[in-house]
């Protein structure tokens, strides 16, 4: 078994683990600031790496469009931006991967989707990002991109945007949280919390995002025919309010034989990215097929 260094990097955060076999028992090295340039990401993994011990790999997991081990796209960090991380580190094997591919990959092998072999995965945070998949294997796309459902759109009359799609402008929590300040509200969390509690405002309020996300899930469910759809992010724990209202969208635009479809939260919550980061790099080049 490769002993790995976990990386599970987000726009803001960095969290790190070392991972000798047992995902339960991830040794937890730290979590703190994203590095803010190269030069200090390059600098702080290579001491981490020196923590971690005797180990052969890293495995990442990072917010944005990855091809092969090069970053293409990282919106929050665009020092990564073309940058081929198995140069970076040479001396380990690198597996890297979008932070939804990735999440997907910890349900797939040991979660909510280990049953699996075809499976949707909607990571709804700040923004929504997605996996798929497919005959046991996470679908890439030519160049990384595959499953970007943020872009997903269902307004014929949106202008569109460069650094977010209309789903993720309507659906995600960065919407939610806007949606929660008209209300006097400090955020989205609030605003679940005030459903929950059975504020009718509230729970009217969170039926516009929720039909949006349903209506623009029913292409994919149609396309694919996943076996379930898992929601992982901040809004998993939010299901019990946000679970009605998706389903009755969902179901509304999709033909008879597909309504049976479940919706239920992933099991490693926000520890996903961080769990299939560490099989990731157990697993090297081929993390991806996962049956």
């Amino acid at each position: 078994m490769t002993r790995a260094l976990a990386i599970d990097l987000g726009g803001t955060n960095l969290r790190a683990a070392v991972y000798s076999g047992d995902v339960a028992a991830l040794r937890m090295l730290t979590h703190e600031a994203a590095p803010a340039t190269l030069e200090d990401f390059r600098t702080r993994l290579g001491v981490l790496a020196g923590e971690a011990g005797d180990v052969a790999a890293i495995g990442l997991a990072v917010p944005g469009l990855v091809e092969s081990s090069t970053c293409r796209w990282i919106p929050n960090l665009p020092y990564l931006d073309g940058q081929d991380l198995q140069k970076l580190f040479p001396e380990l094997t690198v597996a890297v991967g979008n932070d939804a591919q990735i999440a997907l990959l910890a349900e797939a092998v040991e979660g909510g989707a280990r049953s699996l072999t075809d499976a949707l995965l909607l990571a709804i945070g700040t923004g929504i990002g997605s996996a798929v998949l497919a005959g046991g294997r996470i679908v890439a796309g030519a160049q990384g991109g595959a499953c970007s459902f943020g872009w997903a759109c269902a307004d014929t009359d949106d202008a569109g945007e460069d650094r977010s799609g209309w789903l993720e402008r309507s659906a995600s929590g960065r919407a939610l949280d806007a949606i929660a300040h008209e209300l006097g509200l400090a955020n989205g969390a609030a605003l679940i919390a005030a459903a929950r509690s059975g504020n009718g405002q509230a729970i009217a309020t969170l039926e516009a995002p929720m039909r949006h996300l349903g209506t623009a899930l029913a292409g994919a469910v149609a396309l694919l025919n996943p076996e379930a759809v898992l929601i992982s992010g901040s809004i998993a724990d939010a299901l019990d309010v946000m679970k009605p209202p998706l389903l009755a969208a969902l179901r509304r635009q999709l033909p008879p034989h597909l309504r049976n479809i479940d919706i239920r939260p992933g099991a490693f919550g926000s520890r996903a990215g961080l769990v299939g980061a560490a099989l990731a790099g157990a697993a090297g080049a081929g993390w991806r097929q996962i049956r």
